[in-house]
């Protein structure tokens, strides 16, 4: 948020009016870029509704939400983001190919970005993110109950479904998305874009604000955190939650709703954040994992942590198209037990 605050100040600096009110939003704020719309929004639904005109205001706004969507809006096959591709892509070949005998994997995520689907696209994996179609692709809730299964038999319909195949939940929407009539039943349309794509007022996505509870309430969020839900409320269901700050409270609900009804239902939360409720819980099923491996060699300290998503994908996902599977697993869940025993220990 750094980076687009300057960014921002920069495209303004030709407004000093513009730039000043700017500026002291986010000295009074404590720079902080959600506060800062949460702000301008409140001010533009309130001009809305005595009919006054603030150009400023749009101004401001039109500047922002452009600025994160082209920070969002990245090549993900450039020479820089080579690290994170390399990442994503043994994440998904160690997830995909999972036993026939268990559900697939459900990826719920609040980015926006189209890091998931690129990499998916290019290892060939099939994945449900609720949206079909022909030439014109709309979002439909009922595709999440679908899978993608291959025939076994020429002359019965006997079916199986598909190995690789992953459901893509993106929870506060992406860049890709628009708001286009042209579907008898939903509005929400998927395209195509590229690094010169430049956001409008059609598209949806939930930008950073404290208001964004409530626009997640309308479709197509609705339907999605009706999922996230329901996935949680399945018998023995785990939730691994990697690189999510619980800052989200519509979000935060669901979690612990989940908790209250759902008794065999276990968290895994790769992280430290001591002043969010989640961790301030006393509960046996929510497991806190963070800290530091000295073990592995490496210059850079971001390496050693256990709870970062590289450190993640490289040690504690196993490879299950490797004999050691069992053998894997088995030291999974002796770790857990002993994280277990030292946050009693400490209790």
């Amino acid at each position: 948020m750094k980076n687009f605050i300057e960014k921002i100040e920069k495209q303004l600096s030709a407004n000093q009016a513009t730039l000043k009110i700017f500026q002291t939003l986010i000295s009074n704020t404590d720079n902080n870029l959600e506060s800062v719309l949460g702000v301008l929004y409140s001010k533009r639904e309130y001009q809305k509704g005595i009919k006054e005109e603030d150009s400023d205001t749009e101004t401001l706004i039109k500047i922002i939400e452009k600025t994160i969507f082209d920070g969002i809006n990245v090549d993900i096959f450039y020479g820089s983001h080579e690290e994170t591709i390399k990442q994503y892509e043994t994440f998904y070949h160690k997830i995909t190919y999972r036993s026939k005998d268990f559900n697939r994997v459900n990826i719920f995520t609040t980015n926006n970005d189209l890091f998931n689907e690129r990499v998916l696209d290019k290892l060939n994996i099939n994945f449900n993110n609720g949206f079909g179609g022909g030439l014109d692709k709309y979002f439909n809730p009922a595709r999440f109950s679908y899978t993608f299964s291959k025939k076994i038999e020429e002359s019965i319909e006997k079916y199986e479904p598909l190995d690789n195949m992953i459901y893509l939940y993106k929870l506060h929407g992406s860049i890709n998305w628009i708001e286009e009539e042209g579907n008898a039943l939903f509005n929400i349309k998927e395209i195509n874009i590229n690094k010169e794509y430049e956001s409008g007022d059609k598209n949806v996505l939930i930008y950073p604000n404290p208001l964004k509870q409530g626009k997640s309430l309308t479709a197509p969020y609705s339907d999605i955190i009706r999922e996230f839900q329901r996935k949680l409320l399945l018998q023995n269901s785990v939730l691994f939650v990697i690189g999510y700050s619980f800052s989200d409270e519509h979000l935060n609900n669901i979690i612990y709703q989940a908790l209250s009804t759902n008794s065999s239902l276990s968290i895994i939360v790769f992280g430290n954040y001591p002043d969010k409720s989640i961790f301030k819980i006393n509960d046996k099923r929510i497991y806190k994992i963070y800290g530091k491996d000295e073990t592995v060699v490496s210059d850079k300290d971001d390496d050693k942590k256990i709870h970062y998503f590289k450190y993640i994908v490289n040690e504690l996902i196993p490879n299950l198209n490797e004999d050691k599977s069992e053998e894997i697993l088995k030291s999974f869940v002796d770790a857990l037990s002993k994280e277990r025993k030292r946050e009693e220990t400490k209790s």
